[in-house]
């Protein structure tokens, strides 16, 4: 029989206490930061725990019945998708019903009023000019004061304004309360420090002048929306939802946006000079330098740039009625700074009262762009998790049995030998377990019903490790050779075997994980996980525990309720070393 190779080998095979003392120190250390988050169970995704599911059905606009199309609504799903996944909700739901309605499930535990403002609005971002502005209920609108840097500082908002300003954003639409809650509409927007943008773009804020003329309006047109605006009564919500309604990107129209106390202002605002999709990309900063708080910064497109430097080109040598312009986001303005220089880096930031939360729901939706129809809300409900705990009941009991045969076949088959396997699934389990429930606060991941399948599969892919390797020993068993070579004789061939099969698994859940969505995900995840672990736990812990067993007795003397019977494999007699003969040797004669 051929030695065992020395070095790196040899110690490997010698000392297989260091690999379950690895493996060991993992569960440890997992076990530890599961209990140490707090999270110590899996998250369950909404057929377990229950949530929320909000119904949107897409609303043509006037004459543009045909928008409503099969492409059109796919490119909703997709950006819905983005938008709940961008606020960290995961397993979120996500399909269309019919021709015209788009379902949203959301698992409970997540915040499901923050998920319903983003999903369903239109998101339509606008940067048009200030032709005239002032208070909804009359008058002139109130001076701001500025700091050096351009940001408005509200620090002298008392409790009396919080609740002025909350009564106000009361009933507002999702767009309008996820952006101007508690903070200012007259906000400061300055280009990013760049070689492009130097610091005297910054564009402070003034006092709202008195209405002025539309310029650039004449005529009928002139007179309608003159009375629009004279009519325009920003106080009431009714008023407010229907405040430029119709009106196209091209065309000036009225809106309104709320001040820093609180205050409905009115504005008559030219037509857009730059559209909400060349914004590049948008994202919540927390602007710690300047002191501006959180700030959202937005990156242009090239047209976006051009068409930016244009209108505060303009804006910044009067040729507008007043050197400011209004962000409008749904037909509500959400910031009008006041521009003094053309800004040309292709950047700005918008700085104001913002909030975490209100700058990162504002840059989300920036980022994931508009919608290409117009939804509204048919209805929400609260999902019950009784038919999914009934179903999980059941797949748990379906996994129970199945495990049980698992076992019940090795224990007749393999009899020692499946002290081992048990041993391996135990720890392939708990190691499951605690990552599942690390990965719900980490990532996002909920618990399905197809993702418990997927555990369940990966109970006859770990079992299928343990007995190509098993087998191999067996092999070399029936060769006529004794057990603690068997197992390192075993091993290399058993383990490409393995890595093979658990390859081809793997790359099939990766494929699915990739081209599926939604629950189908969830079991694609699993077993790729599963999968994994089971690399893990067959190099780790198997095959340095029937290292270990095949030191003892009753093991390597192939005791019959062993599995590793000599007899009953049926092995040839045992293989001896040969010795070559040694040479003639020749005397002389006398």
């Amino acid at each position: 029989m051929a030695a065992l190779k020395k070095g790196r080998n040899a110690s490997a095979t010698s000392k297989p206490w260091r690999s379950l003392a690895l493996i060991l120190i993992a569960i440890v250390a997992l076990t530890g930061g599961m209990f140490a988050s707090g999270h110590k169970t899996p998250r369950l995704g909404i057929d377990l725990a229950g949530g929320t599911s909000i119904t949107l059905a897409a609303v043509p606009e006037a004459g543009q019945e045909s928008a409503i199309n099969k492409t059109n609504m796919a490119t909703a799903v997709s950006i819905m998708e983005r938008r709940v996944n961008g606020l960290g909700v995961s397993e979120a739901e996500v399909q269309t019903q019919g021709t015209r309605n788009i379902i949203v499930n959301i698992p409970k535990g997540t915040n499901s009023k923050q998920a319903r403002e983003q999903v369903g609005t239109t998101a339509k971002l606008y940067f048009r000019p200030v032709l005239a502005t002032e208070l909804a209920g009359g008058g002139a609108a109130p001076t701001p004061s500025a700091t050096g840097n351009g940001s408005e500082q509200d620090s002298g908002k008392d409790k009396a304004t919080d609740k002025a300003t909350d009564k106000a954003t009361d009933g507002a639409s999702p767009s309008a309360s996820a952006t101007t809650q508690g903070r200012a509409v007259t906000d400061a927007l300055k280009a990013d420090e760049s070689p492009s943008a130097s610091p005297s773009g910054t564009a402070e804020d003034k006092a709202t002048p008195t209405p002025s003329a539309t310029g650039g309006t004449s005529g009928d047109a002139d007179s309608k929306l003159q009375a629009q605006y004279a009519a325009l009564d920003c106080t009431k919500e009714s008023v407010r939802a229907k405040a430029g309604e119709g009106s196209k990107s091209t065309d000036a129209t009225v809106a309104c946006g709320q001040n820093s106390q609180g205050q409905w202002q009115k504005y008559i605002l030219g037509p857009a000079a730059v559209d909400g999709t060349e914004v590049d990309k948008a994202k919540a900063v927390l602007n710690t330098q300047s002191g501006a708080g959180w700030t959202v910064t937005m990156d242009f497109t090239d047209k976006g740039s051009k068409k930016f430097a244009d209108i505060t080109g303009k804006l910044a040598q009067n040729q507008s009625p007043q050197n400011q312009f209004a962000i409008v986001l749904d037909n509500e303005v959400v910031s009008d700074p006041y521009v003094s220089q053309a800004l040309t880096g292709g950047n700005a930031e918008i700085s104001g009262n913002f909030t975490q939360q209100s700058s990162q729901e504002l840059a989300n939706m920036l980022s994931y762009g508009a919608l290409p129809l117009t939804f509204r809300e048919d209805s929400v409900t609260t999902v019950t998790a009784a038919l999914g705990g009934e179903q999980l009941k059941a797949g748990l009991i379906a996994g129970a049995i199945g495990l049980a045969l698992v076992v019940l076949y090795l224990l007749v088959y393999y009899r020692g030998l499946s002290f081992i396997a048990i041993a391996s699934l135990l720890v392939s389990a708990a190691l499951t377990y605690v990552i599942m429930s690390l990965l719900g606060p980490t990532i996002g991941f909920a618990l399905n019903l197809p993702a418990v399948c997927g555990a369940i599969v990966a109970i006859g892919i770990t079992a299928d490790s343990f007995i190509v390797f098993f087998e191999r020993v067996r092999d070399e068993i029936r060769e006529g050779r004794t057990l603690r070579p068997s197992v390192e004789r075993a091993w290399p061939r058993a383990r490409r075997t393995i890595l093979v099969s658990d390859f081809v698994s793997f790359l099939a859940a990766a494929v699915l994980f990739v081209v599926t969505v939604g629950k189908v995900q969830g079991f694609a995840f699993t077993l790729g996980l599963t999968t994994v672990l089971d690399v893990v736990v067959v190099f780790l812990f198997t095959k340095p525990l029937l290292t270990l067993m095949a030191r003892r007795k009753f093991f390597a003397s192939g005791h019959k309720w062993s599995g590793l019977d000599p007899k009953a494999l049926g092995a040839k007699p045992p293989l001896r070393r040969t010795r070559r003969p040694s040479a003639p040797t020749h005397t002389k004669e006398a």
